[in-house]
């Protein structure tokens, strides 16, 4: 039997990082069994689903390379089948019009919640054997309730969480069809798993509570069952539920964070699942490793600083082309325009190895197309009228000297020799004075990649 599984998401909002999570597990899973992965778009939610989050969804996917072989499907394309489907239900005796008002079930679950029980539908529409249904009142559009078994358990081994069990009496009938006739979420989710062929549905486990709705009705319609997995929620740093404020945003806010999406898919596979001691690997290798016996039931946790050392590593491997096409991309929207002086692909080769983001790799370089903005704590620290003098000697040393590294290394020594100070005395302030901050890769490097004019132009414009 070919393997295949789904990703369903419902565009009501962005492609966050739960959602990419349960895409990446449920398309390796697939691309490790050689089966299909399809891609559905479940927009039945009308009034909250919009275009621009089914393309937000199409971006986020696109961007992590997580790429379907069937699909996308809309949900909203299928609706005539769906109504076929209730229609052969209510013809078998597995469905039935329940004409209960809005008002009749309100006053319904009022007297339940005063007497302390579940509220629940009463089946009062209900077609049983020997049982007088009352008339159907005038002007009430029925809706449609699945008929669910009212004895025995509904049982599952889900492939994550373990044998699940679950009393039809705690399950009321579900409606499938609105008022107005159009299906309800949890039935057009069993129609297209049925006849898309889905093998394992692999989702979070705040959809633990629809997974007996679901097998009931796929019994009833004589489907087979497909395994499920459900996947505990991811938390953020501070062991909260993860939210905007920690990750839970759009897939793309990491690109636009300036993060790698080898990165974030690297990450997103350790979220819960674990091969040894691994913890940087390529996604073919994700692929060939992963099963679903070595993801964790409990709550992942999100860790942001984990992440940004990931794409650090993820950002040294990239091949210059890549990153030279996407920093210069960065700088323009820092509003620097790359020049053909310094060498972008020399910078970059010089800074690569410091930045954790791709954000951070463009500021960072940014003062080589651009005077600095000098930091006022790192002047005040380093720009002092006591090293005035030996500022002001390497000036003019710098002037003649040959412009290779060796030689302006050389120069540094002698004036750190001739003032009787440390070589951090001269470079610190150096530093300051050619990208304003007291932090950079070696400096005779950098001095090297500014070129001598623009050295001497900057040492001469600030003032002590």
């Amino acid at each position: 039997m070919t393997v295949r599984t789904r990703f369903a998401p419902s565009p009501t909002g962005f492609l966050h990082i739960g959602g990419a999570r349960t895409a990446l597990f449920s398309w390796a899973f697939a691309k490790k069994h050689k089966g299909d992965f399809i891609l559905r778009i479940e927009d039945t939610d009308v009034a909250r689903s919009t275009p621009e989050a089914v393309q937000a969804i199409l971006d986020g996917m696109h961007w992590l390379g997580l790429q379907h072989d069937e699909g996308p499907f809309y949900q909203m394309q299928r609706m005539d089948r769906y109504k076929e489907v209730i229609q052969t239900m209510l013809a078998q005796g597995s469905a039935y019009y329940c004409y209960c008002s809005k008002e009749e079930l309100e006053a319904l679950r009022e007297k339940q919640m005063q007497q302390g029980v579940k509220p629940r539908y009463d089946g009062r529409w209900r077609p049983e054997e020997g049982k007088v249904l009352p008339t159907p009142p005038q002007g009430v559009p029925p809706v449609i309730r699945f008929k669910n078994p009212k004895d025995g358990n509904v049982v599952w081994n889900d492939l994550v969480k373990g044998e699940i069990s679950i009393a039809n009496q705690e399950l009321d009938d579900l409606i499938i069809a609105r008022a107005d006739g159009t299906p309800t979420y949890n039935f057009c989710v069993v129609v297209d798993d049925w006849e898309m062929g889905i093998t394992q549905v692999i989702r979070g486990d705040d959809h633990v509570n629809n997974t007996p709705r679901q097998i009931n009705m796929l019994m009833a319609l004589g489907a087979t069952i497909p395994q499920y997995a459900h996947l505990s929620m991811i938390l953020g740093d501070d062991g909260q539920k993860l939210s905007k404020r920690h990750g839970a945003v759009s897939v793309m806010q990491y690109d636009d964070d300036g993060y790698l999406p080898e990165a974030v898919l690297n990450y997103l596979a350790r979220l819960g699942w674990s091969h040894g001691d691994e913890e940087i690997f390529s996604m073919q290798q994700f692929c060939d490793w992963f099963d679903l016996d070595h993801i964790t039931p409990s709550a992942a946790q999100f860790n942001t600083e984990k992440l940004r050392w990931l794409n650090a590593h993820y950002i040294k491997q990239a091949s210059l082309d890549y990153l030279v096409n996407d920093v210069t991309k960065r700088l323009a929207k820092l509003g620097v325009q790359v020049v053909a002086a310094p060498n972008l692909v020399a910078v970059i080769d010089l800074y690569k190895e410091r930045a954790h983001t791709l954000n951070e790799l463009a500021s960072s370089i940014a003062y080589f197309y651009q005077k600095p903005v000098i930091d006022q704590a790192a002047a005040e620290k380093h720009l002092t009228a006591e090293i005035k003098p030996a500022m002001q000697k390497l000036t003019q040393a710098l002037a003649a000297v040959e412009w290779q590294a060796e030689a302006i290394h050389h120069v540094l020594n002698d004036v750190v020799t001739e003032f009787q100070l440390k070589f951090p005395k001269v470079a610190m302030p150096l530093r300051v004075m050619l990208t304003g901050i007291a932090q950079s890769p070696s400096i005779d490097q950098v001095m090297v990649l500014l070129g001598r004019d623009e050295v001497i132009a900057r040492m001469n414009e600030v003032k002590f």
